[in-house]
């Protein structure tokens, strides 16, 4: 691993990292067409740039409680393999390079359940922990369902 290049995103009090390749851009939470039978922290889809995006509460993710409301949610646009997802956070801070001698993983194998978090970076004053938004994409439930509705409906609407 090389250093990093990272959107700082917020959820809770604490600060995670999004590599910077994989984030299209940050918009703010706009009208959203919830889907039925989908799991809790799947608000619905959002158009953004002409794109139906599904926007996934990252707060309700982490924590059981949803970042919608907030004044400073953003919506962080994420790229994966498959499609773009919408990342609502409580607020999205700064661009950050993390030195790769600050990143370490070792504290994660305590975390089976949130596969996506990938490093730890610890820096002077604030630990950061970055996730993989394809490995999220992945590894959520209800992610295939979501990703088959999307494409259904980019089909409908040809």
């Amino acid at each position: 691993m090389s250093d990093l290049k990272a959107v700082i995103i917020q959820c809770g009090n604490e600060e995670y990292a999004l590599p910077v390749e994989t984030v299209v851009s940050i918009e703010r939470l706009e009208q959203v067409n919830p889907i039925p039978h989908l799991p809790d922290y799947m608000l619905g889809l959002m158009r953004i740039r002409k794109e139906l995006v599904p926007i996934l509460d990252f707060e309700q993710i982490l924590y059981g409680r949803s970042a919608k409301g907030h004044a400073e949610a953003r919506v962080v646009l994420v790229k994966t393999k498959n499609l773009y997802i919408g990342l609502l956070v409580l607020d999205a801070k700064e661009i950050l390079d993390i030195p790769e001698g600050s990143m370490s993983s070792t504290g994660l194998l305590a975390y089976s359940k949130t596969k996506y978090f990938i490093t730890v970076a610890n820096l002077e004053n604030r630990i950061i922990t970055v996730v993989d938004p394809e490995i999220l994409s992945q590894t959520l439930a209800g992610m295939d369902e979501i990703d088959e509705y999307v494409k259904a409906q980019v089909v409908q609407s040809q």
